[in-house]
């Protein structure tokens, strides 16, 4: 609706003063003319003081009353002209500001375009096409070639490659094959695939972002307070010019020619461009920020903390070491270890299964304990694979500090297999660029045992390290970060982050692999799966907020300088609001700049 009325004001001016001008010049009906534009001027000027009065009610200085003041004074001196050009200039920057937000959205609307519609259902050797949203967990599907992947799923027949730039911004192609996930809204490349869908489609990572997407348009990207900073010392600067000149010379005129060349539009326009521009660049990245005042404070931030699991390390599970006892080879006891897991469905069992050699020994009598472990005939033997007391029931077995399973053959101790959560192997790299950034304390926030968490938080460079925190307990460590050490950002991927993702100043979320409540919970979302895209979301506000500072500042300063030659009545009125439209055209072009911010990837 707001985007309806400005246009409605532009069009509006434009139809008047076309009337204007066939009655002024047409018809040779000057007063007509100047009647004319003077009711639509004050109408104009009536709807912005409501406007101004909403701002001032809510907390903030606007800079409106400069432009009011601009129009009625032009008004009041008759030069109707320039007074219809002020108000082209004014209602055209509002329509002009919606079009660059849309433009600079572009990214994040494509999304929308390529929303998945169709699937192709095999059912008993026949294919049916059904809508997206009729596909249920387990069913099989074909994807052509160049077809839009429908819902998330497990590739089991064929291999192709997939494009995946809309959802993570890697531009180049994904290969994938049998086993391989694959993720709605990907585009297939040119051979036909048949996958089982994992997820329905509403659940599925496309729709995931869509929702992203209509959240960051439902929550404006309008930056009003870098504006607002600037308003209050820009508007005692117009009038004081405009009052000087006006006193100096006795001639009400120069107040008006001043505060024409002072309308406010570049401070109206370039910090909320800059930053949808910004927002644009970011998602170029694969990074979705919501609002311009996210963009704001991840600038500035000074502290960053880290959940553990899935978000500095991978999240899966791969085995570290082998510990044995004498006369027990290290080989000989993954085969058996695997061996006997081969058929658990249990998360050690798969990163055992990782590891383990080929050609393993066949087995008989599997016996699986829920929250024990697996217990198997091999060659004659009781193998037994799991917790330590599953393992050696007579409690004998040191257990070690690591996640492990513990292996027995004939009640006959072997020894272990210890697992190790694998580190990203761009986390070092990351932590070392965000202290480089001037970011100086990097906090690791994890559920995980101490030991655990101090490991990894030494690995990768990290500060400070609070281990076997509940989600409240995640929250109070957010809040307790002093103020010299905020605004504080939090990045995390699971479920039990997104309370302390709601209470950081900023919450990241990595959305690639993460929990849909985590990215929903967030103020920006990392939809490739890569933690070093928390450097480059820093590096592109902080690029973004320069360009905004900068536009605001070359607009003042323009305006300041066009106010001080008016001041010696050598810019006619007329002259000075199209002088305005070129200072305005200036603001917005250097705004826009945000969008093509060169950033190291």
């Amino acid at each position: 609706m707001h985007k309806l009325s400005n246009y409605r004001r532009l069009w509006a001016v434009v139809g008047v003063g076309t009337v204007s001008l066939v009655l002024a010049f047409g018809l040779h009906q000057a007063t007509w003319a100047q009647l004319l534009v003077t009711v639509l001027g004050s109408l104009i000027a009536l709807l912005m003081f409501i406007d101004m009065v909403k701002t001032l009610r809510s907390g903030k200085f606007g800079v409106d009353l400069l432009a009011i003041t601009a129009v009625i004074a032009t008004l009041a001196i008759g030069e109707y002209w320039a007074a219809l050009i002020v108000l082209l200039m004014l209602t055209g920057g509002d329509a002009l500001e919606d079009y660059a937000a849309h433009k600079a959205n572009a990214d994040l609307q494509s999304l929308l375009d390529k929303s998945p519609q169709q699937a192709h259902l095999m059912i008993d050797g026949t294919i049916k096409s059904v809508s997206a949203d009729q596909v249920e967990i387990g069913d099989r599907l074909l994807v052509k070639p160049g077809e839009v992947i429908p819902v998330d799923g497990t590739v089991v027949d064929g291999s192709t490659t997939l494009d995946e730039s809309s959802l993570t911004g890697e531009s180049r192609p994904i290969d994938k094959a049998t086993g391989d996930t694959v993720m709605s809204g990907s585009v297939n490349g040119d051979a036909s695939i048949q996958m089982v869908a994992d997820q329905k489609a509403t659940d599925s990572q496309f729709q995931n972002i869509v929702r992203l997407v209509k959240q960051a348009e439902a929550q404006p990207a309008h930056f009003v307070r870098m504006a607002d900073r600037y308003a209050l010392p820009f508007t005692i600067l117009a009038y004081l010019i405009a009052g000087t000149a006006w006193f100096v010379s006795g001639d009400p005129v120069r107040f008006a020619e001043v505060l024409v060349v002072a309308s406010p539009c570049p401070l109206i326009l370039a910090a909320p461009i800059a930053l949808v521009a910004g927002m644009s660049r970011a998602s170029q990245s694969g990074i979705i920020v919501k609002t311009g005042t996210t963009l704001e404070r991840l600038a500035k931030i000074k502290t960053m903390a880290f959940d553990k699991t899935g978000t500095i390390t991978k999240g899966h599970l791969k085995v570290n070491e082998i510990i044995t006892q004498p006369n027990v080879d290290q080989k000989q006891l993954l085969m058996l270890a695997a061996a006997t897991e081969q058929q658990s469905n249990h998360i050690l069992a798969r990163s055992l299964m990782q590891a383990a050699p080929d050609q393993l020994p066949t087995v008989s009598d599997v016996k699986e304990t829920t929250g024990g472990g697996v217990q198997a005939n091999i060659s004659g033997q009781l193998i037994r694979v799991g917790k330590a007391d599953f393992a050696m029931p007579d409690g004998s077995i040191q257990k070690v500090e690591d996640t492990a399973v513990y292996m027995s053959a004939d009640d006959h101790y072997l020894g272990c297999v210890t697992f190790t959560d694998e580190l990203r192997p761009e986390a070092v790299t990351t932590m070392t660029e965000l202290h480089d950034l001037g970011i100086k304390q990097l906090m690791m926030i994890s559920g995980d045992r101490q030991l655990i968490a101090t490991k990894i938080a030494k690995a990768v460079g990290i500060d400070q390290v609070h281990a076997e925190c509940l989600p409240g307990q995640k929250i109070e460590v957010l809040k307790q970060v002093p103020e010299n050490g905020r605004p504080v950002a939090m990045v995390g991927d699971g479920v039990n982050d997104a309370p302390s993702l709601v209470t950081a100043d900023v919450g990241i979320a990595m959305g690639a692999s993460g929990a849909t409540t985590a990215s929903e919970s967030a103020d920006a979302v990392i939809l490739k799966d890569d933690l070093r895209r928390t450097v480059i979301a820093v590096r592109i506000s902080r690029a973004t907020m320069h360009v905004a500072r900068q536009s605001v500042m070359v607009g003042i300063i323009i305006c300041t300088v066009l106010m001080l030659i008016a001041s010696f009545g050598v810019i006619p009125a007329i002259f000075g609001a199209m002088l305005q439209e070129v200072v305005d055209t200036v603001a917005i072009l250097w705004a826009l700049r945000a969008r093509s911010i060169a950033i190291k990837e």
